[in-house]
């Protein structure tokens, strides 16, 4: 998975522009599923998940659509 890709289009796309210390933290171990992962994103921006769920699943998407993209 392109994690610094993922974050560029999360933060150009979603407005998900995380701290740099968080960026490289996540680029460095990034979680190990799509749930995971989108959750470090919601946390990572100050965000409780459960506030907006069709904003929770256009994330989702977009790292879903990563990982489908990084196991090819």
């Amino acid at each position: 998975m392109d994690v610094p890709s993922l974050l560029h289009e999360l933060c150009v796309d979603l407005g998900f522009c995380l701290p740099p210390d968080d960026q490289a933290a996540l680029r460095a171990s990034p979680p190990p599923d799509v749930d995971a992962f989108t959750e470090a994103v919601y946390r990572a921006e100050g965000l409780d998940p459960s506030d907006d769920r069709d904003l929770w699943r256009q994330v989702r998407e977009r790292v879903a659509r990563a990982f489908d993209e990084g196991a090819t």
